[in-house]
């Protein structure tokens, strides 16, 4: 990826980067590529807070809708499709904008990182030694293959600890040993602006937006998600909302604990994600109130513009 491009606007969740982007994308003739995790999937639309149909006429937005909910969608497969999809905004040239909230996402773009390989049999194998032995003996194992990964794991999660130990299986090479550009952050590569909102304050917005969600069908859309057979899938770690609904449309949450659980599980990831973005020193922070990245457009635009 060429030097110095290409912009990028971050931050939590229901910090109003959707609606910042779109401003700033007008004003520096830019398309989206969007950097989450979860609107790469058809048919979650609602939940994942997806820009509208209306808003991707008026932008163009990338990295949407590329991916069945089913469908094992990796970062490295993001990283392809991402890193093509900046190309070929130069190529019409126009100026990419990344916006959003997943940092992993956001570093498979703009740093050269590598991803290693996976490998279903040997993972399948790995997880079933979980349940039947349990994490602590494999986390026992990952302490004397590779002490300096498992330095760096909680010995109770039982995913990081699986794909720890199914790197070194399939590649010959410690999973520690891939972590080497990740302590790298270069600032040639990418002019980004953060959006920081006071934790009481992005709080409240995310009851509101969540509220806002519920009433806006998403309940619906978790029931036709359920009658195509994802039921196993949306009520994985990964889908907030989605597992709860799922949960409450089975008979097993009310609808209000549906609610609060979500609003605990959004917060909780909103803090991730300013922390992960808190580690990039790239990132030039604006602090905004409770209108969130809209209050503070004006601002953010004349840093990204060089200004």
């Amino acid at each position: 990826m060429p030097p110095g491009e290409p912009l990028a606007l971050v931050g939590p969740t229901a910090s109003g980067k959707t609606e910042a982007g779109i401003t700033l994308a007008h004003r520096f003739g830019a398309e989206i590529c969007s950097v989450d995790s979860m609107v790469v999937y058809r048919g979650m639309d609602v939940g994942t807070a997806k820009p509208t149909a209306a808003q991707r006429v008026d932008v163009p937005h990338h990295l949407i809708d590329v991916a069945d909910p089913a469908e094992r969608f990796t970062v490295s497969v993001f990283q392809s499709l991402a890193r093509a999809a900046v190309d070929g905004i130069r190529e019409r040239g126009r100026v990419p904008l990344l916006v959003g909230g997943s940092g992993l996402y956001f570093r498979a773009i703009v740093d050269d990182l590598s991803f290693p390989a996976e490998d279903p049999a040997v993972r399948a194998d790995l997880e079933r030694e979980a349940v039947v032995a349990g994490v602590d003996r494999l986390y026992g194992r990952l302490q004397a293959l590779d002490p300096a990964a498992a330095g760096k794991i909680e010995p109770t999660n039982t995913r990081r600890v699986v794909r720890a130990l199914e790197v070194p299986a399939v590649t010959g090479t410690a999973f520690s040993g891939f972590a080497g550009a990740w302590e790298r952050f270069d600032a040639r590569r990418v002019r980004v602006a953060g959006v920081a909102i006071p934790t009481d304050v992005l709080g409240r917005r995310i009851e509101d937006r969540v509220s806002t969600m519920f009433a806006s069908g998403w309940i619906e859309e978790v029931r036709g998600l359920l009658e195509l057979g994802l039921g196993g899938w949306l009520t994985s770690t990964q889908a907030i909302g989605y597992a709860e609904l799922a949960r409450h449309l089975g008979g097993r949450l009310s609808l209000d604990e549906a609610w609060v659980v979500t609003v605990r599980r959004t917060r909780n990831l909103a803090r991730r994600q300013a922390a992960w973005f808190r580690r990039d020193p790239r990132v030039r922070w604006f602090g905004a109130g409770a209108g969130g990245a809209i209050d503070v457009i004006d601002e953010v635009g004349d840093y990204l513009e060089g200004a």
